[in-house]
């Protein structure tokens, strides 16, 4: 398979179908990232990752585990094919005559992926995360009851809602990623979709120098003669290695990012003016270790993402799918 040329369509299948698989396992994590990553020192709402999820079953139900999902699902599939075709285009074209990459290549053809898929990647994280966050919001806004009797019987729609007497969750309010996005059109024009591009960049450009070199080297380990693939699971268990070392080595740049991509605010919870201004102010309020948040999570998501997205590039399904298709006559 390695040794075969891979059409561009196949490639573009095998990436969308990967994402596709991948996001429906691990979106619930990718959730509790976000939440996590955006709580503020002295205003933690969750403990850590399995808090997250136990409250927000609890709170929003088992879907909310999966708010922002719709969105995720459907701009993954051009974002994955992007990255995938884009990373496997640069190297063939930076390799000669069929001689392996150096890792310097290697590495230049993953920041040639990286700067690709931002196209999609940072519109789809903008919405993403408005979605993801509503709940970490809104559950940092309750307040307690305050016993009215007279009042309290006709105006008791609410806490009906709340579990036992304690505080009261207000629901987040249901907005669509389609909403969000015709208002951000409307108010700020394409530029408030990109919200937040130089820091997408600055996370996903090393994410793929790390990831594809390693990724390729580590693969390369597992196969049996330098003319044959590697097996099944050793594709997968290189994705999974090579994913989790970039994620948490970029993890950083993600806090960075998500911070700058949130546009609702809880209180006392700062703006911030830029890439510079949210590093400095996250640094002298919360200290270096706040750029560590979600970074469990986060290669608990990339992992299996990325180990799945490998098995499907190299088992391929979208080689099978393109050579017994019609598509098969207009290619041939």
């Amino acid at each position: 398979m390695s040794q075969q040329q891979i059409s561009l369509p196949a490639k573009l299948i095998n990436g969308g179908i990967a994402g596709i698989v991948g996001v429906t396992c691990v979106f619930p994590i990718d959730l509790a990232k976000t939440r996590l990553q955006n709580q503020r020192h002295g205003q933690q709402v969750y403990k850590n990752m399995l808090d997250c999820l136990v409250k927000t079953v609890r709170s929003e139900g088992y879907f909310g585990m999966y708010r922002g999902a719709a969105v995720n699902l459907t701009l993954v599939t051009p974002e994955k094919a992007i990255k995938l075709a884009a990373n496997d285009f640069f190297r063939q074209h930076l390799s000669k005559d069929g001689k392996r990459l150096t890792v310097m290549k290697e590495m230049l053809a993953g920041c040639g992926a990286g700067m690709c898929q931002v196209v999609v990647t940072t519109p789809m994280e903008m919405l993403k995360i408005q979605l993801q966050d509503a709940g970490r919001l809104a559950t940092q806004q309750q307040k307690p009851v305050v016993m009215c009797p007279p009042k309290l019987v006709t105006s008791s729609a609410v806490l009906i809602r709340s579990f036992n007497s304690g505080p009261v969750v207000s629901a987040p309010r249901a907005v669509s990623a389609t909403q969000i996005a015709k208002d951000l059109l409307h108010t700020q024009g394409i530029q408030g979709l990109y919200k937040g591009l130089g820091a997408t960049l600055i996370r996903d450009v090393p994410f793929s120098v790390v990831y594809f070199p390693l990724f390729a080297n580590l693969n390369k380990l597992g196969k049996p003669s330098p003319n044959e693939s590697s097996p099944f699971y050793w594709a997968f268990l290189s994705g999974c290695a090579a994913g989790s070392t970039a994620a948490v080595a970029v993890n950083p740049c993600d806090v960075v990012k998500t911070r700058l991509q949130s546009l609702q605010k809880g209180a006392g919870e700062e703006s911030y003016n830029g890439v510079l201004d949210c590093v400095s102010k996250i640094m002298r309020k919360e200290g270096p270790s706040a750029f560590l948040k979600g970074a469990g999570c986060r290669a608990l998501v990339i992992a299996p993402l990325f180990g799945i997205a490998q098995v499907m590039y190299f088992v391929g399904i979208g080689e099978y799918i393109v050579d017994n298709s019609p598509l098969s006559l207009l290619l041939a």
